[in-house]
């Protein structure tokens, strides 16, 4: 049962399609449903912070920044030297993990020629900005907690748009795990993603919560009869493959584990399949979290023939 209650927490993945494997249950109003993340972009930022790090021509800023929703958003902010242009790119870790998670890979952009801003989710930010989630027996209240992560996120755009030297028209989206579920949301209701790469990502809880996995099963019976299914229906206007599929013209880079323990391999197939073009999908032989120097080689890649950038190779 606690492996079963982690993988809430390391997928993250706020979206459902009810009780039955594969089943999708497309959103009837996209426009409604692009709705939900709206905000105020006139809003003061209110962007405070201090500079923490400086080394090799890159700047390292702690900030935070006025949430849409409610409290402040704290982030890193990876700057390069020189005036720019500088492509922007916007990172979504995953659901367990804090906002150091690419903070290496934000570095090394950055000197390719990237500003960067790495976001941390409501859950893991200070106690007077915090806001739970797994609650089964509040859904309504976990959805709107979703809903603040991705709005924060699109405000964390407006952030980055207002650096030095920043080209908006080349702005990427790197999200892993619960990270690549907000990226699938992001690059069907805000048009200003160019490129994005999804690592590790579910199409929806479906895939996650009615496997026949031992742990899996227990979790779900030890929950009080109906809870489940209340819980994933509230979820299900946030489901990831619904919204891959209205990505286009953004390209999209897929990344997954050929060893993922977490969900299946037909799961990320449906997932891929479900995209629109243009998309490619890469597997690798690591776990969930892809902790591959390929999958990161790959991914630096991507970025520059998407953005034009100079990523060096890893070495």
């Amino acid at each position: 049962m606690q492996r079963a209650v982690r993988l809430v927490a390391i997928l993250c993945a706020v979206a459902s399609v009810g009780t039955v494997r594969g089943q999708v249950r497309a959103p009837s109003d996209p426009v409604a449903l692009a709705r939900l993340f709206d905000y105020d972009g006139k809003a003061p930022m209110d962007v405070q912070g201090q500079v923490v790090a400086e080394r090799g021509g890159v700047t390292i800023h702690d900030i935070t920044y006025a949430s849409p929703v409610s409290g402040r958003v704290p982030a890193y902010l990876v700057v390069p030297t020189g005036p720019g242009p500088f492509a922007p790119i916007l990172f979504g870790h995953w659901g367990e993990g804090v906002r150091t998670e690419f903070l290496g890979e934000a570095v090394r952009y950055a000197r390719a020629g990237a500003v960067c801003l790495l976001p941390a989710y409501p859950w893991v930010r200070p106690a007077e900005w915090r806001r739970p989630v797994n609650r089964f027996d509040k859904p309504d209240e976990d959805r709107q907690t979703y809903i603040q992560a991705v709005v924060d996120l699109r405000r964390g755009i407006d952030v980055l748009f207002e650096q030095r030297g920043v080209d908006r028209t080349r702005l990427g989206y790197v999200g892993h795990s619960y990270g690549a579920q907000w990226g699938a949301i992001l690059t069907a209701v805000d048009r200003r993603i160019k490129a994005a790469v999804l690592v590790a990502g579910v199409p929806d809880l479906d895939c996650v919560f009615m496997r026949d996995d031992p742990d899996i099963v227990a979790f779900r019976t030890s929950l009080p009869a109906g809870q489940l299914e209340t819980y994933l229906k509230a979820q299900s206007v946030l489901s990831a493959v619904n919204y891959v599929s209205r990505s286009a013209p953004t390209p999209l880079l897929f990344q997954f584990s050929a060893f993922e323990r977490n969900f299946e391999r037909d799961a990320m197939e449906r997932h891929y399949a479900a995209a629109s073009q243009p998309k490619r999908v890469l597997w690798y032989d690591t776990g969930h979290e892809v902790l591959d120097a390929q999958a990161i080689a790959d991914r630096g890649s991507f970025l520059a023939t998407q953005l034009g950038l100079k990523v060096k190779p890893v070495s």
